[in-house]
């Protein structure tokens, strides 16, 4: 019988929440939660909706401030320009917000799934609202459900989808506005279909894999696709913070009980938790937090809210469900910030100095000056000595440049082969041959050092140096 128990209470462990015992989908209902967190939360999310809506329209400098355009290999982080000349540095910086990810989890836990991702964010402040306004809270949403399909039920499933699948299609259009710009965007969107069928079909499909997501797969992302969910149990350890079930003061020494009116719990030895069920009513993901942190806990905070609310119905102290440690609970102690999550939050900065010194690395453009092998000097008319040079400049800037070549250390001139400057789009890269021509007097020994500056206009963009060859002194 004790080995039943035990089972029983463990079979959490054997499946996820969303598939029952003979392996098929189990549909949640979630209630509508309410309470202090899920207002903080609501304003977050509102916040970061309006700023993945307007990202794509704002630029600096004539380009977005972010957009990732996998067809042309154009990315671009706040106005920075990457071509495919800067791979190297566009891959650190993702290497770089990678290991921000890990450790940030270590330390912090699950935070950003709860808080910050845009699938949790459209699920529970976008499309769940929808659901509550128009089919109710949960227990009317499982009464719609078995309803026969009269005319109520009919008018709530067409207004519900019809806005399901309208916000779908403003998020692919968006979605979209980050891969090819705005601009383009606008264009297809403005031009007729047949000019542009290979957007109008990538819109279609990106607004029905939203739709399909956000109305039908739901939570199954979180729980099955995403990585980062997977990679959890990896990252987290006993002193990270997570939302956790206080088991020592919720179950006491004769276990969680329901509430009777005027009685002591401690006295009786029962412990805080009244069975109410609550914390498993409105988590979107369908577990009880009261197992242990697990794979399917966001950490949204939901069970933290109605934990408080009934802790505060009933007349007890708030906080049985709270963000806190493995560790500090299993102790009754405070969270401590260890050496190790001080480590990880001082190498955190360290990273996030990286990145901007990654930025700062890159300039406009890229050259490189190399004298043409092969080629020894030759003595011109006038006692002067000349080299043949090579150069070749990659434009990581967005826009055209006419570029031209000076000496700054030595007195000379810069002769380009075949024209006066040297023209490269946005983007490409051009190459040239020049001639670097110095009086014999002015050379003070068989190899000199020259720096060249590349100018465009007046404005100085870049110096490079080479060697030029003479006579021997």
């Amino acid at each position: 019988m004790e080995d039943d128990k035990i089972k029983s209470e463990e079979s959490f462990r054997d499946r996820i929440t969303t598939v029952d015992e003979d392996g098929k989908r189990k549909w949640l209902y979630p209630k509508k939660p309410k309470g202090k967190f899920f207002n903080y939360r609501t304003a977050l999310s509102y916040f970061l909706l309006l700023l993945l809506f307007i990202t794509p329209w704002i630029r600096i400098g004539g380009e977005p401030l972010v957009m990732i355009n996998i067809v042309t290999r154009k990315f671009v982080l706040f106005g920075q320009v990457f071509w495919p000349q800067d791979f190297h540095l566009f891959g650190l910086i993702m290497i770089t917000m990678v290991i921000f990810i890990v450790l940030f989890t270590t330390v912090y836990g699950r935070i950003f799934c709860g808080w910050f991702c845009p699938q949790t964010i459209f699920m529970e402040m976008v499309y769940r609202k929808i659901e509550y306004w128009i089919d109710g809270d949960y227990k009317q949403q499982m009464k719609l459900k078995k309803q026969a399909w009269n005319f109520d039920k009919i008018w709530r499933r067409v207004l519900k989808y019809s806005l399901f699948y309208f916000i779908a299609v403003i998020i692919a259009h968006t979605f979209l506005a980050y891969i090819i710009g705005s601009d383009e965007l606008i264009r297809i969107q403005t031009s007729p279909i047949q000019e542009h069928i290979g957007g109008f079909i990538s819109i279609i499909i990106f607004s029905w894999v939203f739709f399909f997501v956000f109305a039908w797969f739901r939570e199954q992302v979180c729980l099955i696709v995403c990585p980062y969910g997977r990679l959890q149990g990896v990252m987290l350890d006993r002193n990270s913070l997570v939302v956790a079930y206080d088991y020592i003061r919720g179950e006491g020494k004769k276990g969680r009980a329901k509430f009777k009116k005027n009685e002591s719990r401690s006295e009786v030895g029962k412990g805080d938790c009244i069975d109410c069920n609550q914390c498993v009513d409105v988590c979107p993901t369908g577990i009880d937090i009261r197992n242990g942190t697990q794979l399917e806990c966001i950490n949204c905070t939901a069970c933290m809210d109605a934990c408080d609310f009934m802790m505060e119905k009933t007349g007890q102290d708030i906080g049985l469900i709270r963000i806190d440690s493995e560790n500090a609970i299993a102790k009754q102690t405070k969270n401590k910030f260890t050496t190790r999550s001080k480590a990880y939050t001082a190498i955190l900065v360290l990273l996030m100095i990286i990145i901007v010194y990654l930025f700062t690395l890159r300039g406009s453009l890229e050259t490189s000056i190399l004298r043409t092998p092969g080629m020894m000097f030759q003595e011109q008319e006038g006692g002067f000595i000349t080299n043949l040079y090579n150069v070749k400049v990659v434009n990581k800037s967005s826009k055209e440049l006419d570029l031209t070549f000076k000496l700054l250390n030595v007195k000379g001139t810069v002769e380009m082969v075949g024209t006066d400057n040297l023209t490269i789009n946005k983007g490409e890269s051009n190459q040239q041959a020049f001639f670097v021509k110095i009086h014999k007097d002015d050379l003070k020994a068989k190899k000199t050092e020259l720096v060249i500056g590349v100018f465009e206009g007046d404005k100085l963009l870049e110096e490079d140096k080479t060697n030029f060859l003479g006579p021997e002194k």
